[in-house]
């Protein structure tokens, strides 16, 4: 079972892990210290009685002197109840011990044989000696040097330091636990901009899409998520209203073919007639029928590229033999209402050839509807490098600023006072050209001023 753990709770466990590593480490290098200086304090004091022993034992000249040293080194350590020696003479045999401590004889021999300044400790019952050893000649003639080591009772500092690892210990876990409070308070504060950050997000909405989370009261490192945040609900809000906007429009394109359709339809049973006035009826309604069919078509194909247009076909197209053709079809229209058509220019893309010859048409069809009559329409093809352009160019009344970035939404129109016709279309035409270019990786444009309307067309390889 995975446990999801908050960020408060994730970043106190780490500041509070932290911290006890530092406490630890701390603590183990104080206690260590500490033993260190009682080492070299108990060396130094150690170091001292052996200089003594070595004075007393370098006097002696002759095995008879050994008892002397012996009473010698008895009454040296009379009065220091926590030091204790112990003397071999040249053959091994004890020549003074003290009394109540037994050395470990093996490890005192070893120390000495390597005139090692380091000490060693033993534990003798409750207690805990801490010795120095030393090999020491003297002035016997032929004999081996004596082997000499003093011992301190150490007891006293296993005591404290047992008394203050507990202390310490304890200090440690205190401060840790404060450590690890104090940081769930910093993190808390240090998290109310996410907290407040939820509240503002809370308060988004569908019908409250405008709000925006604050930038100016939250850290740095937030400012960038807050900011694209922000962008993403520019994003949602644009999308809604346009969404919004389509779903009326969709609603009032549909309406008017219906209500003509139920108007016309309850006319005609409204009376008997005869077979000629039903002729009519029908025909009239054959007409709707057409465009209602035309109007699905044409947002069941833009609903296909919301999800990604797929091109059903792929191959090399000849742009001027394509709108050569184009213009052929358009001809008869162009000449009825006095238009000039003309191509100019060579180009060929990578596409679908049916889909590609529904976009330009649509703009050629678009371009017809609007140049007044001796008007021209010229369209012109261009290829520089990977990409090609295709323009298309007609004469007549410039369309209004306002208006030229809303040309591809779906069923606008930017005249709001035509009335729907036959010839009109479904108001999708812009709008199923920008999917179609899209699809060809490619982009459209408008400008419209001096009287010359231009829609760009580029499409890159």
């Amino acid at each position: 079972m995975n446990t999801k753990w908050s960020i408060t709770t994730r970043l106190t466990s780490l500041f509070a892990l932290v911290s006890s590593g530092v406490l630890l480490a701390f603590s183990g290098i104080v206690i260590s210290a500490i033993e260190k200086h009682f080492v070299e304090q108990d060396k130094e004091a150690l170091q001292g009685k052996i200089i003594l022993i070595e004075s007393a034992v370098r006097r002696v000249s002759t095995p008879d002197a050994l008892p002397a040293l012996s009473q010698l080194l008895h009454d040296a350590f009379v009065g220091h109840d926590d030091l204790v020696v112990l003397a071999l003479t040249p053959d091994g045999n004890t020549l003074h011990a003290s009394t109540g401590v037994s050395f470990p004889i093996d490890r005192v021999r070893h120390a000495a044989s390597t005139q090692s300044a380091d000490t060693f400790d033993w534990h003798e019952g409750e207690q805990i000696f801490r010795g120095l050893a030393k090999t020491i000649p003297s002035n016997i003639p032929g004999a081996e040097p004596m082997v000499v080591a003093v011992a301190i009772d150490i007891d006293h500092h296993a005591t404290f330091m047992v008394r203050f690892e507990k202390t310490l210990s304890a200090l440690a876990t205190t401060a840790a636990l404060a450590c690890g409070l104090f940081g769930w308070f910093v993190v808390r504060r240090g998290l109310a901009p996410l907290r407040l950050l939820k509240e503002q997000a809370s308060n988004v909405t569908a019908s409250r899409l405008d709000t925006r989370l604050p930038e100016t009261s939250i850290p740095v490192e937030l400012t960038g998520l807050v900011q694209t945040l922000n962008q993403m609900l520019e994003r949602l809000q644009d999308a809604f209203n346009r969404l919004s906007n389509f779903s009326s429009d969709l609603a009032h394109e549909l309406r008017t073919p219906v209500t003509n359709l139920t108007t016309q339809t309850q006319v005609a049973l409204s009376q008997p007639r005869d077979a000629q006035a039903y002729r009519e009826t029908l025909a009239s309604n054959a007409e709707e029928f057409e465009r209602l069919s035309r109007m699905i078509s044409d947002m069941l194909f833009l609903a296909k590229a919301d999800h990604g247009l797929m091109l059903p076909s792929s191959e090399t197209i000849e742009l001027k033999q394509e709108i050569e053709g184009l213009l052929d079809f358009y001809d008869a229209l162009a000449e009825e209402r006095q238009v000039t058509l003309t191509v100019e220019g060579q180009g060929r893309i990578t596409g679908d050839r049916l889909m590609l010859r529904r976009a330009i048409s649509n703009l050629l069809s678009n371009a017809l509807r609007h140049t007044p009559s001796d008007g021209r329409i010229t369209v012109r093809i261009q290829s520089t490098g990977a990409r090609t352009h295709l323009t298309i160019e007609n004469t007549g009344q410039a369309i209004a600023a306002v208006d030229i970035p809303h040309l591809f939404d779906r069923f606008y129109r930017a005249d709001k006072a035509r009335t729907h016709s036959s010839s009109e279309g479904t108001g999708l035409g812009l709008a199923i050209t920008k999917a179609i270019v899209s699809a060809h990786r490619g982009s459209v444009s408008v400008s419209s001023d001096a009287g010359l309307t231009r829609f760009d067309l580029v499409f890159n390889e």
